[in-house]
């Protein structure tokens, strides 16, 4: 719990140095290349297929049965199969690569930059898919709060990297080659670390194993399926106003949602120690364990509304303000409407959560899946139907579309927990 709110204070610190550097040096079209560019690279990683969460898990099992053996053919399976998984984003993305680019309707000089960069994203996907393999061997060995620092530390290192690189006259090709600066950094140290708790090989075709790469599709397909879900928020809001609005919109809806996303994660991180705590004492759900759940959900809303309720309410009141000092030259007057509306969306999404991990420690996780194909669903009915109705878009109309999903999503939560709560009162 520590690593995790250290790392998500450093991270909003890293993202608030970020954002003012790349777009005082890109601006916000050209930025808006490279937030594209990232969208395919997001969808290039389900290609993953889910793995690495699936490697955190199994690699825990088999260190606390000090299996190396085990663990070896768990990760040498992996990178197998990631690489051929990888190969093959590789070539969609190279042999659809007008096609991909004709999505987002850029201008004929942004179509012939992205083009150039497509392939360099594709390779870059294959090696995200290896170096994330390690860092999830460093979680399953029992140190998470490492895999956390090492992540953050790329951050700050990707950061430093393009803003040297930016200031040497290099353009959006900075914000690659500092990705795979700081992925490399990702690998060489969880490596280090991972040498140092255990000794492995893993680069052996012996270690190949049909049944180890069964399980890690199975654990995997379900993280898999969530992650294609996910797709269809931000990602494809990004792509709908790339489309309708213009590429330089697509900065000020990253900002948006980032940024009240990254205020949401000081609470979220919190709340996360809900679902092992509630997964202990709802192992038999008699009316005394649901009493206890009962009031770990007040406590925990009342944390909600307590603390997130001043918090949201100051960075609502002086968005303008702060965001002006904080972009400077760069601030537009469109930001702080879509900020505001992303802010209330971002704390009604906190109030799902205590439902969220309740249904994780009881072990309903469909009911958590559900809400994300609501959250997912609802945003894209609301943005085709604006289109649709409009025939345009913008970007606090995106927002507006993200906020309904949202509200949704957190009634289907809180609907179905108390639900939960009085069938367990029925039954004793």
């Amino acid at each position: 719990m520590a690593s995790g709110m250290v790392t998500t204070v450093v991270n909003i610190a890293v993202m608030a140095a970020g954002y003012p550097i790349y777009l005082h040096f890109l601006g916000y079209e050209k930025y808006g290349v490279w937030l594209i560019l990232a969208v395919v690279l997001t969808f290039a990683q389900l290609g993953d297929l889910g793995i690495n969460p699936a490697i955190t898990k199994l690699v825990a099992e088999e260190y606390g049965r000090k299996n190396v053996e085990g663990i070896q053919c768990y990760i040498t399976t992996a990178l197998a199969m990631l690489c051929l998984s990888g190969i093959i984003v590789l070539a969609t993305v190279l042999i659809f690569k007008l096609q991909i680019i004709a999505l987002f309707k850029l201008s004929s000089e942004n179509a012939k930059l992205a083009a150039w960069l497509l392939p360099y994203i594709g390779i870059l996907s294959i090696y995200i898919f290896i170096v994330n393999v390690f860092n999830a061997m460093l979680s399953g060995l029992g140190r998470m709060d490492l895999a956390n620092y090492i992540q953050t530390a790329s951050k700050v290192i990707a950061v430093a990297v393009a803003t040297v690189l930016l200031y040497s006259g290099r353009g959006i090709e900075s914000m690659i080659v500092s990705s795979a600066v700081s992925y490399l950094f990702i690998q060489v140290v969880s490596i280090i670390c991972v040498r140092k708790m255990i000794s492995i090989r893993i680069l052996h075709i012996s270690n190949l194993n049909a049944q180890c790469g069964q399980r890690l599709l199975h654990f995997g397909g379900a993280v898999f399926g969530s992650s294609l879900i996910s797709m269809l928020l931000s990602p494809f809001n990004k792509l709908m106003l790339s489309r309708y609005t213009g590429v330089s919109s697509v900065p000020i809806y990253e900002i948006a949602f980032t940024g009240s996303m990254q205020v949401r994660g000081l609470f979220e991180t919190a709340l996360r120690a809900l679902m092992p705590e509630i997964s202990n004492i709802g192992a038999n759900m008699t009316i005394q364990a649901k009493n206890r759940i009962s009031q770990l959900n007040s406590r925990a809303m009342k944390l909600i509304l307590i603390f997130g309720i001043p918090i949201y309410g100051v960075l609502a009141i002086f968005a303008p303000l702060l965001l002006r000092i904080w972009l400077g030259g760069k601030f537009t007057e469109t930001l702080p409407g879509a900020f505001r509306i992303m802010l209330l969306g971002t704390f009604l999404s906190l109030l799902g959560v205590p439902a969220y991990y309740t249904f994780w420690g009881v072990g309903m996780v469909w009911y958590s899946t559900i809400s994300h194909v609501i959250l997912s669903g609802v945003n894209v009915l609301v943005v085709v139907f604006i289109v649709l109705i409009c025939h345009s878009i913008s970007v606090e109309k995106v927002c507006w579309g993200v906020l309904t999903a949202i509200t949704v999503s957190t009634l289907y939560l809180n609907w179905q927990n108390r639900t939960l709560s009085q069938r367990v009162c029925l039954s004793g």
